[in-house]
């Protein structure tokens, strides 16, 4: 209940936030709430992913990524998450989340959102997903060119691009053993 809560007041607050260029960082502001916490009294590992489909939420409503999506029929899609942690985040402190893109190849776009309080980031979160639809997957080329970007960002980190392809190699991994399972 309370990521509904907290995504209805990221919603609720939309009108008085302003637009954002697709390729800029969006920041929300949160509070560490009980509901958030493990038995060692910090946020739970497992919460970092939920908040950060909030960030994800108010970045794609502020870009106007939700408008190219609508055009398309199409829907978000997370493919992997992976996250890195560096310090707690304790009962009732507050925190931002940095959300950006990072960059997309052919498939996927790919998604960081930065935990920072106090002035430091205390963990990140990367993603990596896609809009598809009932024709199939929305091109990441054509989808950002339609939010009005008409350039790559930087060159993917090679720790990106790494990741991607580990992701792919685990994917194809599975299938594997399906098939071996289903013969």
């Amino acid at each position: 209940m309370n990521l509904w809560f907290r995504l209805l007041l990221m919603l609720f607050r939309r009108p008085w936030r302003k637009p954002v260029d697709g390729l800029a960082s969006t920041v929300i502001r949160l509070r560490v709430w009980p509901s958030d916490l493990d038995l060692n009294r910090h946020v739970t590992n497992g919460r970092y992913f939920n908040l950060a489909d909030v960030g994800r939420m108010d970045f794609v409503l502020r870009s106007g990524a939700y408008r190219v999506a609508l055009r398309h029929r199409a829907v978000p899609i997370v493919g992997d998450t992976w996250g890195k942690f560096r310090r707690e985040l304790r009962l009732f402190e507050s925190f931002e989340i940095h959300s950006r893109i990072l960059g997309w190849d052919h498939k996927w776009s790919f998604m960081e959102h930065r935990f920072v309080s106090r002035g430091r980031v205390v963990g990140t979160v990367v993603m990596r997903g896609l809009f598809r639809s009932a024709r199939g997957t929305v091109a990441p080329s054509e989808f950002v060119r339609e939010m009005g970007l008409t350039e790559q960002p930087a060159d993917m980190p090679k720790w990106l691009t790494d990741w991607s392809n580990c992701c792919d190699d685990m994917s194809a991994e599975i299938r594997e053993k399906e098939q071996q399972v289903a013969s």
